[in-house]
C-alpha cells in the first residue's frame, strides 16, 4: 500500500495583508484607544468606457508629492516626513522632468523601493502605451490627491477639485495609484466620485482589503509592499506589464467590485508581509519611541494643514 504524500502549502501569512486589522492593532498598541472607522459602502457606482482606449485621454492620479528640497529628507531611505505633506489637490504639467516622492506617507519603509518613481507613478509605462497606440494620449497634467483621514473632506472638497481638473483636461478615463493605507481609502473614495460623474476608473493598489471594503468599480491588486503598487522596482518590463493589465481591467470589467490580481510576485520569500506595523516585532521601548514620533508627526501635519486649508 502506497504511503500518502505529504501536502505542502504556502505559509498562512502568505496572503494579502489585512491592513485594516494590522493598523488597528498597531495604533491600539501605541495607546490610541479609538479605532479609526474606515469608509465602507454596499453599493458601488460603475461607468463603462464610452469609447476605445485608443481614442481616450488617460489621466494619472497619485498621492505622491512634488519634491521640494526645503521640506527635508524625501529620498531613498527617508523616514516618515510629515513636513512634506500636501493638503490641496494639484495638477502638475507633464513637461520636463517630473519628480514625485512618497516620504510623506506611511509606506513600507523596510521593503518598498523609494528611489524608482515608476513604482508609484507608472509614467514610463503609460507613455509606452501611447507610443504603441494602445491609448490616445496622457492628459496635460498629473494629478495629486491629498492623503486625508477625513472621508468627508475627500468627498466634498478634494474629489470635486480633481474632477474639475480632469474635465478641464478632457480626461476620458483615470488610473488611480495610492501608496499608504489612508491613500488607498482616499483614492477609493475618489474612484467612486469620478464614476458617479461619468469617468471610468481603475485603482492600482496594494491594500486589497481597504479598497474592497470601501467598494470601487475596478481594482488591479498587486501583492507588493505599500508604496510600490505600480510595479516592481528597476524592472521596466514588469512595470509595463502591470500597467497594461490595468488597462485590460478598465476595458473588460463586467461590473462594479471587479478585482484582478497581478501575477507578478514581489519575492519568493513572503516574510516581508510580516514587517509593516506589526506589534509582534516591536519591543515596549520601540513602542514608546514610535508613539512619540507619531505625536510629533501629527503636530507637524496639523500645523501644515491649518496653513494650507484652515481646518
Amino acid at each position: 500500500m502506497n504511503q500518502p504524500t505529504e501536502l505542502t502549502f504556502a505559509p498562512e501569512f502568505d496572503q494579502p495583508i489585512r491592513y485594516i486589522e494590522r493598523t488597528r492593532s498597531y495604533y491600539l498598541g501605541l495607546g490610541y484607544d479609538t479605532p479609526y472607522v474606515w469608509a465602507h459602502y454596499g453599493d458601488v457606482p460603475f461607468t463603462a468606457l464610452k469609447k476605445p482606449l485608443s481614442q481616450s485621454v488617460v489621466g494619472l492620479v497619485t498621492t505622491a508629492v512634488p519634491f521640494d528640497a526645503s521640506k527635508g529628507p524625501q529620498g531613498s531611505g527617508a523616514p516618515y516626513n510629515a513636513a512634506a505633506k500636501f493638503y490641496e489637490p494639484y495638477g502638475l504639467p507633464m513637461v520636463g522632468e517630473i519628480d514625485l516622492r512618497i516620504a510623506h506617507v506611511g509606506i513600507d519603509r523596510k521593503n518598498a523601493d523609494m528611489a524608482d518613481m515608476q513604482c508609484w507613478l507608472p509614467l514610463n509605462a503609460a507613455m509606452q502605451e501611447v507610443n504603441n497606440g494602445r491609448i490616445q494620449s496622457l492628459s496635460r497634467n498629473v494629478y495629486g490627491l491629498p492623503t486625508n483621514r477625513s472621508q468627508r473632506h475627500t468627498l466634498e472638497v478634494d474629489a470635486p477639485l480633481i474632477l474639475k481638473m480632469l474635465r478641464a483636461d478632457q480626461v476620458d478615463v483615470a488610473v488611480l495609484i495610492p501608496n499608504c493605507p489612508i491613500c488607498h481609502q482616499s483614492q477609493s473614495l475618489l474612484a467612486r466620485y469620478l464614476e458617479e460623474a461619468g469617468i471610468p476608473t481603475v485603482v492600482m493598489g496594494s491594500a486589497k482589503d481597504i479598497v474592497e471594503y470601501c467598494g470601487v468599480p475596478r481594482l488591479l491588486f498587486s501583492d507588493f509592499p505599500l508604496g510600490n503598487a505600480a510595479g516592481l522596482p528597476n524592472n521596466p518590463q514588469a512595470q509595463s506589464a502591470n500597467f497594461a493589465l490595468a488597462l485590460r481591467v478598465l476595458e473588460s470589467a463586467p461590473g462594479p467590485r471587479t478585482t484582478v490580481q497581478s501575477p507578478l510576485i514581489w519575492s519568493k520569500d513572503p516574510h516581508w508581509k510580516l514587517d509593516y506595523s506589526n506589534l509582534e516585532k516591536l519591543s515596549a521601548l520601540e513602542l514608546a519611541r514610535l508613539r512619540e514620533e507619531v505625536e510629533c508627526a501629527r503636530e507637524t501635519a496639523r500645523e501644515l494643514r491649518m496653513k494650507s486649508v484652515g481646518v
